[in-house]
């Protein structure tokens, strides 16, 4: 975790609260700074540069390391690493793949995130799609080293360049049980783990349209091992927004601080500002429902600077009306209108904590 100084905070101003902040579309829009932003910030910290309350960027980006997505935020503020979590972070915590083969989906450092995350074993599908000749199934001496049958895994870390490559390869894969090459077996099911990152269907950049995201990826690649197999892939853990299992270990990095900071109230609420009904609301939502046995909350706080626009967005008191058909958010993620009914909405990140502020009555020196 990072080291925070221990300087001594004033009684009156110990925050019982947390920020957990999407990047794009509430900080950035691309490689583009949203002005908002950068007053925002300037909000969040004392005239030393340390944070006033908790902060938490959690991303449902996976395509870097944590260190780049902070140097990427350096025009902003000053932030560490251990305040970024990507939508892969969770995986930390899934010692149990570690030792095994996983083959790794998507662009960007694969082979140095997976290994900064634990993997020991991980291979791309691009080092795959160069060492898979045409193999004759029975000649065992042929096959190639490159796959362990029977410990082996698939992690999905985000949309990769060539979909065509990836979907055939990972199917490949899937179908006969890390021994791509061999004949398809509809047996082999329940097929070999698969663990996913970001599950966001799209997201904003600089265009003034939405993008696909890795979300799109999975939608195609669940309906060709349906189309082809007839049965449904399964996943071994879906993490990013709006899973519970990102909010947890976001919730774990935030008292993490306040420990570090020495702030001795109680984290109560945990603010989460984002620009996506689907992702950021749904998922705040959802996790305050777990929420709801202990004395914490976690409150959505939708802003108008990336995927939502109000001009676009149906009525908010329409929404009971939406059919499941429209329902932007994963598969295996029940639609339901209240989860994706915000706390709160303002224009932009510098309105979100004005807003939390005036709520949690919080005036910092």
């Amino acid at each position: 975790f990072p080291h925070f100084p221990c300087s001594p905070t004033p009684l009156g101003v110990l925050p019982s609260f947390g920020f957990l902040f999407d990047i794009d579309g509430v900080l950035v829009r691309g490689r583009t700074p949203i002005p908002a932003a950068r007053t925002a910030f300037q909000k969040l910290v004392n005239s030393q540069g340390q944070f006033l309350v908790p902060v938490v960027f959690v991303t449902n980006a996976g395509n870097c390391l944590r260190q780049k997505k902070a140097d990427q935020l350096s025009h902003l503020l000053g932030i560490s690493q251990d305040q970024v979590m990507m939508s892969h972070s969770p995986l930390r915590m899934f010692k149990h793949y570690h030792e095994k083969c996983v083959l790794v989906s998507g662009q960007g450092p694969l082979l140095d995130i997976s290994q900064d995350l634990g993997f020991c074993q991980p291979i791309t599908i691009d080092t795959l799609r160069e060492k898979r000749p045409l193999l004759d199934a029975v000649d065992h001496d042929r096959r190639p080293n490159v796959l362990v049958s029977g410990d082996f895994s698939v992690v999905l870390f985000g949309e990769p360049v060539r979909w065509e490559t990836s979907l055939q390869l990972i199917i490949d894969v899937l179908l006969t049980s890390g021994y791509p090459g061999n004949p398809y077996k509809q047996e082999n099911y329940p097929h070999i783990p698969v663990l996913a990152c970001n599950m966001d269907l799209m997201w904003v950049a600089e265009a003034q349209s939405p993008r696909f995201g890795h979300g799109t990826f999975m939608v195609c690649l669940e309906n060709i091992y349906k189309k082809i197999t007839g049965k449904e892939l399964k996943y071994e853990a879906l993490m990013g927004k709006p899973s519970r299992l990102t909010y947890q270990y976001a919730e774990h990095l935030i008292r993490a601080q306040a420990l570090q900071r020495s702030w001795e109230q109680p984290i109560q609420t945990l603010y989460a500002v984002g620009d996506n009904l689907m992702t950021d609301v749904y998922g705040a939502n959802l996790y305050n429902r777990y929420l709801q046995e202990t004395a914490a909350h976690c409150r959505s706080v939708l802003v108008c600077t990336g995927v939502y626009t109000p001009h676009t967005e149906l009525a908010l008191d329409t929404r009971d009306s939406i059919p499941d058909t429209v329902f932007h958010g994963h598969r295996d993620f029940r639609f339901d209108p209240a989860l994706v009914e915000p706390d709160h909405i303002v224009p932009d990140v510098d309105a979100a904590v004005d807003l939390v502020f005036q709520l949690e009555n919080f005036a910092p020196n």
